[in-house]
Order: C-alpha cells, then sequence, then structure tokens
C-alpha cells in the first residue's frame, strides 16, 4: 500500500514535540564551517535512536582550501564532515538536503535556548536539520513501503560557500547513485508554511576575490620612496566597480560589493599591505563569466602600474537551478500538505545558495517556506526568530515529497 500525504502529515504533527526538541538542542550548540563535531553527534546519535544507519560523508580539506578559508576570514578548517543516511532500497532515488551549519553571528534574542557561544543559527540550519530528522522518522516507520531509496544530507559549510561542493566531491551522489534533490530553507519574513520556488535559476552565483596588496611602506612625508597599497587599493576599487557600469548588460542584475576594505595603522605612516575583498552576484552566467575574467586583469594591471605586488584568492559557487520537469511533479505533492494555495512561484532570490553544486549534477528542487511573518527581522540577523509551527510542516514537505515521487516513478 501506497504511503499517502495526510498519513504522513498527520503523522509529522504527532512527533511535533521531537522535531522542536531537537531544533531547539542544535540552536543551543552553533559551530561554524565545515567540521561540526557537536553538531554531527548530535545528528547521528538521533538517527541511531531511530534505528536508522548513518556514514560520515566528506574527508580532509586540500591545504591550499584551508588557506583559503582563513584568507576569507573563516576560522581554520582542515575536515568537511556531512552526514549521510539511507532509507528504503533500490532503484530510483532521491535526495532530500538539510545545511547544518551556523553564523558568525551573536544571537541578540531572549530564547530558553539561545545560543551564547558567540555564534548562532541565524539562517535557520538547525530548523532545516530538524525538519529533516522529522522526515527521517517518518519514512523510516514507513520504509517497507517505499517504491524505492531516500538518501539523506546533513551538509556542513553552506555559508562557506563550497560545503555541497566537497559532499559531492566525496560521493554523495553515488552509492546509491541519486536520481533527484530536493531542498528547503525557512524565511521568517514570510508567512508560516507558506512555500515559494522559481523554475530555473533559483539563486545567484557567487564569485569572490580576496586580495592582499603589497606595498612598501615608510613615512608620509616621503611617499616618493613607498608604494602605497592604500591608493592601489582606492584605485581597484573604483575600477572593478566601473567594470559593472561598462561590461555587464544592465538586464544581467549584476550586484558587485567591495565589503572589506583595510590597511594602515596612522595617519603618518604608509602601510606595506591593503585588504579588499570583492563580491560579485548574478543570475545571469555569461556575465558572471566574462566578470569573472576581467575583474583579476583589472587587478593585475591596477597593481603592476603602482609598482604593487599582489596575492589573490579566488572563490565560486554557482547559481542553484530548479529543474522544470522536476518542479511540475513535486509541487502537487507539497500542495497536499500546504494546501492549493500554499505553493506560489516566485522571483530568484539575490542571494547564494551552495545547493547549486548537486543541481548541476542532477534534476533538484530549492523551495523557501515561511516561518513567520512580514515585518520580522531576516536571516542573518542576530533578532532572526522562527515560528516553530513551521517545523512538522516541513518534515512532512520533505516526507510527501520523498515518498510520492517514489511511487510516480514506479508507475
Amino acid at each position: 500500500m501506497a504511503v499517502s500525504a495526510e498519513e504522513i502529515k498527520s503523522r509529522a504533527y504527532e512527533i511535533r514535540e521531537q522535531i522542536t526538541a531537537d531544533r531547539r538542542c542544535l540552536h543551543r550548540i552553533p559551530e561554524i564551517g565545515t567540521d561540526l563535531p557537536q553538531t554531527c553527534a548530535y545528528i547521528a546519535k538521533r538517527l541511531d535512536e531511530m534505528g536508522i544507519a548513518w556514514e560520515a560523508c566528506g574527508g580532509p580539506l586540500p591545504e591550499q582550501m584551508t588557506r583559503d578559508y582563513m584568507e576569507a576570514g573563516f576560522p581554520r578548517m582542515e575536515r568537511a564532515t556531512g552526514i549521510t543516511a539511507v532509507i528504503g532500497q533500490g532503484s530510483p532515488c532521491i535526495l532530500l538536503r538539510a545545511d547544518i551549519d551556523a553564523l558568525p553571528v551573536k544571537e541578540d534574542n531572549e530564547l530558553e535556548y539561545r545560543s551564547t557561544c558567540g555564534a548562532g543559527h541565524m539562517c535557520g540550519h538547525d530548523s532545516h536539520a530538524a525538519m529533516l530528522l522529522g522526515a527521517a522518522r517518518i519514512l523510516k516507520e514507513m520504509e517497507d513501503r517505499l517504491a524505492g531509496t531516500v538518501k539523506l544530507l546533513f551538509q556542513p559549510g553552506e555559508e562557506t560557500g563550497a560545503g555541497a561542493r566537497l559532499m559531492v566531491e566525496n560521493g554523495v551522489l553515488e552509492d546509491p547513485h541519486v536520481d533527484a534533490a530536493f531542498g528547503l530553507h525557512v524565511q521568517p519574513v514570510d508567512p508560516t508554511g507558506e512555500v515559494g520556488y522559481a523554475v530555473g535559476v533559483n539563486s545567484s552565483s557567487l564569485d569572490t576575490f580576496i586580495l592582499k596588496i603589497h606595498g612598501r611602506g615608510g613615512h608620509s612625508s616621503q611617499p616618493q620612496l613607498c608604494t602605497d597599497p592604500l591608493m592601489i587599493m582606492n584605485q581597484v576599487y573604483q575600477a572593478v566597480n566601473l567594470l559593472v557600469t561598462r561590461e555587464a548588460d544592465p538586464a544581467a542584475a549584476v550586484a558587485l560589493t567591495c565589503g572589506v576594505a583595510k590597511g594602515g595603522t596612522a595617519v603618518n605612516i604608509i602601510p606595506d599591505e591593503a585588504e579588499l575583498h570583492i563580491g560579485l552576484r548574478t543570475q545571469d552566467v555569461a556575465a558572471a563569466e566574462h566578470l569573472k575574467q576581467r575583474i583579476p586583469e583589472v587587478i593585475d594591471h591596477y597593481v603592476k602600474a603602482w609598482n604593487g605586488t599582489y596575492d589573490l584568492t579566488v572563490f565560486h559557487t554557482p547559481c542553484t537551478y530548479s529543474d522544470a520537469g522536476f518542479c511540475s511533479q513535486v509541487v502537487p505533492y507539497i500542495r497536499e500538505v500546504t494546501g492549493e494555495d500554499g505553493v506560489r512561484q516566485i522571483p530568484p532570490m539575490s542571494g547564494t545558495e551552495d545547493f547549486g553544486y548537486i543541481t548541476a549534477e542532477v534534476p533538484g528542487m530549492f523551495g523557501f517556506i515561511g516561518a513567520g511573518r512580514p515585518g520580522n527581522a531576516p536571516l542573518h540577523s542576530p533578532q532572526m526568530v522562527l515560528d516553530e509551527d513551521v517545523l512538522p510542516i516541513g518534515a512532512a514537505i520533505h516526507a510527501n515529497v520523498a515518498a510520492s515521487w517514489l511511487e510516480e516513478q514506479k508507475k
């Protein structure tokens, strides 16, 4: 007998207290980056309690990547460790993904379960993990009726822009082979339980350029004896911003921001070094490819023109795509949980989501589920809070999408 949406939804509300407890436990222990020992230990313990076999996914980071992350301001990261688990058996296989890392943001909420360690789950990844644990419990209880395999991925490092890439490189889409993938992200500024999605490009790509300019320091009264890295930095800052106005199609909706510009210690000292961090976002692949080539060229010419040298570190996170065919299959399964009016198409988000590394390999869909109301503090704010009523809804959506899609593929 096939699993029904009503059965899944009813069970999600029956275990709501446990899903909420999972979310609050994870909220208290936020960890940043790609290696999350406390978070993974909690998730593994819960899977053990449900009788679900799990494996670690990941491994040592290349030393260059470790150095690059440190250059970008992350704490030293030497490993990437996620958790995968399999429920059911045989083909086809659908992947359900939850990101589990936190942000270097100190929480500013008066919650009994708030974080006090200086980091915080201010992007809602604690709720993502809890909803997927809830879906895991539901699917495990109905395992003998699944028409294939559900693979769970609890993924670290989303906020680094490359956690999903590291999981893919370490084989998360194989053994068993994944045929499709689904992910959800909470939105505290949207009505609770309302799901939005975009077909095609779902989020912006992000290219990050970490530039360290090396000059020659000295006394400010003798600039002719120095190579001023602050002046070079200012020239590069203006030039890369002008690139967007002159070499990108205005319709491409390119956003370039220099979020870090620093150097120097005193008004009468020309420093040895300066630093500039450049972030490029767009939903236009051609514009991204052109500017990814031109920004390093501009940096090279301007720094060398003023006799400086430099080190440049570059990160890339692709656009996330929601496959049109997969969306057409999945949206009805979401509506079975939310109601007919609970799902709507929305414009692509201007932010970036590393689920794109997965949707570059298999058909996927990425949705946003409301967890609050308009006027709430947004994601990444130290005052961000979630309506926990979203938790059983999200768990039921995950479970129903997986069970129903597998059943449909067998017909």
